[in-house]
């Protein structure tokens, strides 16, 4: 029976801190298991990355790939949880959706350089939206439930910061 008195950890979960630096006796004194003088005897020793001499790994291997920091980073959302937000009373079909009031609302958290719908999903209610972009899918979705959609990224402009 397991009571309050009797609660332990297993055998081997917990080990005592090394106390470093307290005599002869305990087998880490004097110099505390550093060795004598020296980078690595000091605190704060810096050679992380240092091979002996030879060229480190991190400058021998070549650099790969490409950051570009223009890209726009858009926050995402799906036709379902746009459906699953009218449903639960966040969005009606009868006003204007823009990417502040989907924010406002909850149903996203923040709209970074703009929202993206993508279709995933399906989308019965009749949306107006008016947002940054959006995918094929998504439009043809919104299009065949009897919403508009206004984007304000042209398409072009969208397909060439998505392949970046």
């Amino acid at each position: 029976m397991v009571k309050l008195h009797n609660l332990r950890d297993n055998p081997g979960a917990t080990k005592k801190k090394k106390r470093v630096g307290r005599g002869p006796g305990s087998g880490l004194g004097k110099m505390g298991g550093r060795g004598i003088k020296g980078q690595t005897s000091r605190s704060g020793v810096a050679i992380k990355g240092f091979e002996g001499g030879q060229m480190p790994i991190h400058r021998r291997l070549p650099k790969r790939g490409f950051n570009n920091i223009f890209r726009k980073n858009f926050a995402v959302i799906n036709l379902s949880t746009l459906q699953a937000a009218v449903e639960a009373g966040k969005l009606s079909a009868d006003e204007v959706i823009t990417e502040a009031l989907l924010v406002e609302r909850g149903v996203i958290r923040r709209k970074r350089d703009g929202v993206r719908l993508l279709g995933r999903g399906e989308l019965n209610a009749a949306l107006k939206l008016e947002i940054s972009g959006a995918s094929k899918t998504a439009v043809e979705a919104v299009d065949k439930a009897g919403g508009s959609l206004k984007l304000s990224i042209p398409a072009k402009a969208e397909a060439a910061s998505k392949e970046a």
